[in-house]
């Protein structure tokens, strides 16, 4: 792992709870207790908790990694590469959730402010709680009437 990438972690955290006054875990504790009370801290934790996740998933990687290239001759074999595509994943979903985190904590971001912000806001308040489509079947339609009295006992 690289220091770089622990140093935006730590710097995130720093952030997050200069943000709010108070540690991550204080402030983990208050979102469970209040989910809804404020949005911005309850995804800023959601997001701090999955950038965790991942930078954990990437340190798992890299240790594998290493652990196969210490055992490798001259030339990496395909499992070995296996592990190094894990790794860029590990590393892109990791640098990904930091970007979540860099944009929920800039007031003056993209998407923040103007049109974008009111679309935003409109798409949270209206979320919808049923299907998106109707799940029940639509209405025959009516037969002819020079129809209706075939197969009929008479």
């Amino acid at each position: 792992m690289s220091d770089d990438m622990e140093d935006v972690v730590g710097v995130l955290t720093e952030q997050i709870e200069r943000r709010f006054a108070m540690s991550m875990q204080e402030l983990k504790s208050t979102v469970a207790v209040a989910p809804d009370a404020n949005r911005e801290a309850t995804d800023l934790v959601k997001w701090h908790g999955l950038l965790t996740q991942s930078h954990e998933a990437v340190v798992r990687a890299q240790d594998a990694l290493l652990a196969a290239l210490e055992t490798q001759p001259d030339v990496v074999d395909d499992p070995t590469m296996a592990l190094a595509h894990r790794v860029n994943t590990a590393v892109a979903a990791r640098d990904g959730r930091a970007m979540v985190i860099r944009w929920l904590l800039d007031p003056n971001a993209y998407g923040k402010q103007g049109i974008e912000a009111e679309r935003l806001a409109r798409l949270g308040r209206g979320a919808r709680t049923g299907p998106a489509v109707s799940t029940s079947a639509p209405p025959r339609p009516a037969a002819p009437a020079s129809a209706q009295g075939r197969g009929a006992l008479r």
